[in-house]
């Protein structure tokens, strides 16, 4: 087993999710205990409302656990800064980018900003990141394009590359594919896997798209019946964690695939 496989990079003791509403708190997820190695890519799945976004968000400090504990690093994610954090974790939200005239190179020259010093010169190692950022997601073409001229799957690979120039050990990703076609879909998680392979980053994702996770994803964060399985595909399949995801009759999952298939019966 080599040093990579061995490095815990994120887990949780005892962590419990959730929201408030009104005065009162609503838990969405308990008893929370996963470890994620370094140099994976994980993919947390689930049906509407299971919790996907909430614990994306609890995990990346963004707002706050009901109960329970996150360690970034064996170090307890509570006592990291706001700057110290940003400089270990980046995180893409699925919402819009505001209206603006930056380009795409600005966008992503954005992700220096933790390194930066107060009148926001770029240095040298700056724009070595920003421009390996730019090759690793081939985007080398629209660099000097607005940001409003992009098409959905070109605006998701600069928030990628965004992410990939602040250059953190961990990427997290709300629904990266919510926006896009099929070809577009697949497009960004066969670049993901690819980081994943080429930089050692952990990228941690929600999605929908369960077939596709399912073939590229290292492990999965499933979440079913108000509970959380954590395991490799193969794993999870062995143990039937799909068999019964959906209620209706329309989807079935196929073992031989592992995969979902309509039910033609």
């Amino acid at each position: 087993m080599t040093k990579k496989e061995q490095h815990i990079i994120l887990k949780t003791k005892d962590l419990s999710i959730g929201y408030q509403q009104k005065k009162q708190q609503q838990i969405v997820l308990s008893d929370i205990n996963i470890a994620i190695k370094k140099g994976k890519l994980i993919s947390i799945l689930g049906k509407n409302g299971s919790g996907k976004s909430t614990l994306l968000r609890t995990l990346s400090k963004v707002q706050k656990p009901i109960t329970g504990t996150i360690f970034f690093e064996d170090k307890n994610l509570n006592n990291y800064s706001e700057n110290e954090l940003s400089k270990k974790l980046s995180l893409v939200l699925t919402e819009r980018l505001p209206e603006s005239q930056l380009t795409v190179f600005e966008i992503i020259a954005l992700g220096r900003q933790p390194y930066t010093n107060w009148i926001d010169a770029l240095s040298k190692e700056d724009l070595l990141k920003i421009n390996n950022a730019i090759v690793q997601t081939e985007i080398t073409h629209l660099k000097n394009k607005n940001f409003y001229q992009l098409s959905d799957g070109q605006l998701q690979r600069v928030l990628i590359a965004r992410a990939l120039a602040q250059d953190t050990e961990v990427i997290i990703l709300d629904e990266p594919t919510a926006h896009l076609d099929l070809h577009q879909t697949i497009n960004i998680f066969t670049l993901l896997k690819d980081l994943v392979d080429k930089t050692g980053k952990t990228i941690i994702l929600s999605s929908h798209q369960i077939n596709l996770a399912l073939q590229l994803s290292d492990h999965i964060i499933l979440l079913k019946d108000n509970k959380l399985l954590y395991g490799s595909t193969e794993t999870l399949i062995s143990n039937n964690a799909f068999d019964d995801l959906f209620p209706n009759k329309l989807l079935k999952f196929n073992k031989s695939l592992q995969q979902f298939v309509v039910n033609k019966n």
